[in-house]
């Protein structure tokens, strides 16, 4: 699994304040790692930039109406009007943008022939019920497999690259960065000429793309069920329409009938046209930059500041074996603990009053571990894994010096299982003997903490190896002022 490394924002590197970049309503994107945030095109209409929501808009439906027809005067699979249509289905990635799941780079797949098949099958029969909604394409998310959120913002960026690059034009213009002839052609042939940045920190220093951040959820609306749920609920004129059969589908949060939805959806053009309503129903909204509920963008800012704000001096170990880096390491858990518990770094923890996913606790460990081995310029390296994972340290004059840290929130129901397994499994696959198991109190801790204690002397009494546990408080504290 790829690993993030030494993260650097678009502003840091060109000198721009971040203020700008949101004032402008630009995304600011970590250069060397993909930001897991999604063109959602339910947003492209609603966009504050004429160049997306009248160019991009305009090109999308353009784009998917010659597809309806093409599929609509197909005859069989596999002749001339098929061929055409598929050609227009194909999206590789458009890496540039540094968006997705490409993890530790920016650099990801696009959709393959498999997938692109599967969708085309579906796409006809949907066609041949009488839809000709160029939405219906990315309708399909929800359950047609294949079509994950990275592919559908793959579709979208894809379909308005021309519209993205004007947007560019334009806002380059004014924030004046460096910037150079370029010639785009992606993997389905298509080819754009442009004015961008270019990017440094990957391989062949590839061009920059900035996109709008009124048109990027966490999830694309087509992917995330639990808000047309919601919105199903809510409307009134919309809950009525839906059938018995299929109303207890959308009552539920979580879609574990995929293939239930799909039956519905595809027994006429009316349960179509009323499935795209409740997609439409559902609002969908853009991502909250300022909140981050996710805590996406959180921990870039952790990273650049902390050290600054909060000095602390530790030393390169004088030995690169596991023993010397985890001291070093135990050290660099100490101060995070330090900065949770009495800092008030606690509130990176939490969105609204509510925990963030765990994935935001386990990248802000990330950005203290990374802040302070930069600023005391050690040789110690962390790397931490894109998705859920551990936080992996090694000396960078060998191999036999990498440690595990492995970061888990108390509302984690796994938590003992993770410990005694998970924590095991990754140090088998890094070949390392040391490791260390965070586990940060957010609430819902019950007997976790005494079930793991029991567990690590049980281990250690039958002559297992064990990893060090430390327990965090990480609920939330009142401020100075209120104490």
């Amino acid at each position: 699994m790829a690993k993030i490394r030494n993260p650097v924002r678009f502003s840091k590197h060109f000198g721009i304040d971040e203020k700008t970049l949101a004032k402008l309503g630009v995304l600011d994107p970590t250069l060397n790692a993909d930001t897991k945030l999604f063109i959602d095109p339910f947003l492209i209409p609603a966009s504050s930039h004429q160049e997306i929501a009248g160019g991009a808009r305009k090109t999308y439906e353009k784009h998917f109406e010659q597809v309806i027809k093409l599929l609509r005067g197909s005859k069989a699979r596999g002749d001339v009007a098929w061929r055409s249509a598929r050609r227009l289905m194909e999206f590789p990635e458009v890496k540039w943008t540094c968006l997705g799941y490409g993890a530790g780079s920016v650099s990801g797949s696009g959709s393959g022939a498999f997938t692109t098949d599967a969708v085309m099958q579906t796409a006809k029969e949907i066609v041949e019920l009488g839809v000709d909604d160029p939405d219906l394409f990315v309708a399909m998310g929800l359950f047609e497999e294949g079509i994950g959120p990275d592919r559908i913002s793959d579709m979208a960026t894809n379909v308005i690259l021309p519209d993205l690059l004007a947007f560019n034009a334009r806002v380059l213009k004014g924030l004046k960065v460096p910037t150079k002839s370029v010639s785009l052609t992606l993997k389905n042939g298509h080819s754009y000429k442009a004015e961008l940045p270019v990017n440094p920190f990957e391989k062949g220093e590839p061009p920059i793309i900035l996109v709008p951040a009124d048109v990027l959820r966490d999830l694309p609306i087509a992917s995330d069920w639990s808000d047309v749920a919601d919105a199903a609920a809510k409307n009134t004129a919309l809950r009525h329409q839906v059938n018995k059969r299929i109303a207890e589908i959308w009552q539920r949060k979580t879609l574990k009938d995929k293939a239930a939805l799909r039956r519905w959806a595809m027994e006429s053009e009316a349960s179509f046209q009323l499935y795209l309503k409740l997609l439409r129903g559902a609002g969908a909204k853009p991502y909250d930059m300022a909140g981050d509920p996710i805590g996406e963008l959180v921990w870039r800012r952790v990273a650049e500041t902390i050290a600054a704000e909060q000095p602390f001096k530790i030393s390169d170990p004088k030995k690169p074996d596991a023993d010397a880096v985890a001291a070093v390491v135990q050290k660099i858990i100490d101060q995070f603990q330090f900065l949770i518990e009495k800092r008030r770094l606690s509130e990176e923890l939490y969105h609204q009053g509510d925990p963030r996913p765990e994935k935001a606790a386990q990248r802000i460990f990330f950005a203290v571990a990374h802040a302070y081995c930069k600023a005391n310029n050690l040789d110690l390296t962390p790397e931490a894994d894109t998705s859920n994972g551990p936080v992996d340290f090694k000396m960078s004059s060998g191999f036999i010096g990498r440690v595990l840290v492995e970061i888990k929130l108390s509302t984690n129901p796994k938590i003992v299982a993770g410990y005694s397994k998970q924590l095991q499994t990754y140090k088998d696959a890094e070949e390392t003997t040391r490791g260390f198991y965070l586990v940060i109190d957010v609430g819902q801790m019950g007997k976790k903490a005494q079930e793991l204690l029991l567990l690590k002397n049980t281990e250690a009494k039958a002559g297992r190896p064990t990893s060090a546990i430390v327990l965090i408080d990480g609920r939330r504290r009142p401020s100075a002022s209120k104490l």
